[in-house]
């Protein structure tokens, strides 16, 4: 069976649905792919408390989405920093609810026709067939793309790359998400001096050299939403909870017990009541979090499909232990575990996964190399492009990328120690963000659009992928393929003039004063 319609979009992550939105009222007839059953990506799956930045850049359907979820709850736009999951994934919903739209749940696409550089049609697992005229690559993942021959890299870039100071393996430093000194990595030597097997969620590779490209991306995890509502769904322990994989935990919490410091409970997890309704969204906060550390987010991006499976299920059974461990293990701190014993699973959020979100947070996979890379240089600039089509503003923020250990030269002998390596949080300036950062060149595939794995260094890159920014990304991207299709033109080649008129009449900013 083959489906055809004028825009095909894959993947319903904001940004999907967005493009979906946006070409649909722009005239287009749509289909919107997605391999799960729910719409939204992180927006509605667990990321509730959104990192916006400088809110002047905020516009088009970001802008409209936070109206909505202000309109929702009463409450002037900005009130929440998110709202709850469940909220997020019904506006979208509403959204989707378009004569010209066709949404297309457990559509998981395998392979493309592309000829001469045009994607024809995808082929779904189910064996059916979507021809469109545009194509719009909304994955976190960069799967279509990668189909359709586009190159993508991949990690962190060496730093001679492009000059980046920011690029490349990172020397580790003090700081809140970093390991402290004198924890041994060796399973049978807490004193750290007898090497021998290292603890799990330590990654036992050696280190790269500082500023090399070593292909590390940011690290991956679960944002949990948690409530201590009466009618919160207990934490309980996952029939394959091994207590020997939070040894490492174990030696963190006597480490600082040596030293007098008993951490808050919130300090932890992040639980701070900042949704709607007293709920919670658990970050990665500290050196041992909800963030997996152990290099499988690094196998991500470019493994098949039951691989990936196998990683989800890993990174979901680290935030379903943590919250165990942190509660019930003796060698938690006894107010850190009353305290966390009050919090829960919300009863009305992801009640058809456990009520354990639905995506994971998959930081970076793929990024295009398209017309236009940008670069740390373009976003500290900031650069200035004629063709600007949406605007960012996010620190360069890169969550650590991995939990490893180093010998460190102490006298009579050298002792191993537990690092974790790649955290940094640099503040830039709104920036534009270019038209040709969205499309491939021309040689390499003439009608794809792509407004997640943009064309970006591993550092540039870090600060465009917030979800408000996706949102608007998403907004571009369905109204260049919707013109595309129509007039029978290349995504390249697209009126970007117009394009810009149109995006400043439905609010999108272009610059700030």
């Amino acid at each position: 069976m083959t489906a055809e319609a004028d825009v095909v979009v894959v993947g319903a992550t904001s940004a999907g649905v967005c493009a979906a939105v946006a070409a649909a009222e722009a005239g287009a007839t749509v289909l919107l792919l997605e391999p799960g059953v729910h719409v939204g990506g992180m927006t509605s799956g667990g990321l509730g408390y959104t990192d916006v930045g400088d809110v002047r850049v905020l516009g088009g359907m970001a802008a409209r989405f936070r109206a909505e979820v202000a309109a929702h709850y009463g409450v002037p736009v900005g009130a929440y920093a998110g709202p709850e999951p469940h909220v997020a994934e019904a506006i979208l919903r509403r959204w989707l609810d378009h004569p010209r739209v066709r949404v297309e749940l457990g559509a998981a696409v395998r392979s493309a026709d592309v000829a001469g550089g045009t994607i024809r049609a995808v082929r779904t697992a189910d064996g059916r067939t979507w021809a469109g005229a545009a194509f719009v690559d909304a994955t976190y993942e960069g799967d279509l793309l990668a189909l359709a021959g586009v190159p993508a890299r991949v990690g962190r870039e060496d730093r001679s790359l492009h000059g980046e100071a920011f690029a490349g393996r990172r020397e580790p430093v003090p700081g809140r998400h970093a390991f402290p000194a004198w924890v041994s990595p060796f399973v049978d030597d807490p004193s750290g001096e007898s090497p021998g097997a290292v603890l799990p969620q330590v990654r036992d590779v050696p280190l790269a050299p500082v500023g090399s490209g070593d292909g590390g991306v940011m690290s991956y995890g679960f944002r949990l939403c948690l409530t201590t509502a009466a009618d919160r769904v207990p934490v309980e322990r996952r029939p394959g909870y091994d207590e020997a994989h939070w040894e490492l935990g174990r030696r963190l919490f006597r480490h600082w017990a040596r030293g007098g410091h008993v951490p808050r409970a919130g300090s932890l997890l992040g639980l701070e009541p900042n949704l709607p309704g007293g709920k919670a969204d658990g970050n990665s906060l500290g050196p041992f979090s909800l963030s997996v550390l152990d290099g499988a987010a690094w196998e991500y991006p470019t493994a098949g499909r039951e691989r990936r499976e196998e990683i989800v299920r890993h990174h979901k059974h680290h935030a379903q232990d943590l919250l165990w461990f942190l509660t019930h293990d003796p060698a938690v701190p006894e107010p850190v575990r009353r305290e966390l014993a009050r919090w829960g699973l919300p009863a009305d959020e992801f009640a058809d996964t456990g009520h354990l979100p639905h995506q994971l947070y998959v930081r970076e996979a793929r990024r295009m190399v398209g017309e236009v890379v940008l670069t740390e240089h373009d976003l500290r600039g900031p650069a200035r492009w004629h063709d600007a089509v949406a605007m960012g503003s996010y620190h360069l923020d890169v969550r650590e990328v991995q939990r490893t250990w180093r010998w460190v030269h102490e006298h009579p002998r050298p002792v191993g120690m537990v690092v974790t390596e790649g955290y940094y949080s640099v503040p830039v300036p709104p920036y534009p963000i270019p038209y040709r950062a969205l499309v491939p060149r021309w040689a390499d595939c003439t009608n794809l659009v792509v407004p997640v794995c943009v064309s970006a260094s591993h550092v540039a890159f870090s600060s465009i992928r917030m979800e408000p920014q996706y949102q608007m990304l998403g907004h571009v991207a369905g109204l260049a393929a919707a013109r595309a299709a129509a007039a029978g033109r290349a995504v390249q080649a697209v009126d970007v003039a117009a394009l810009q008129d149109e995006l400043r009449a439905a609010g999108q900013v272009l610059a700030v004063p």
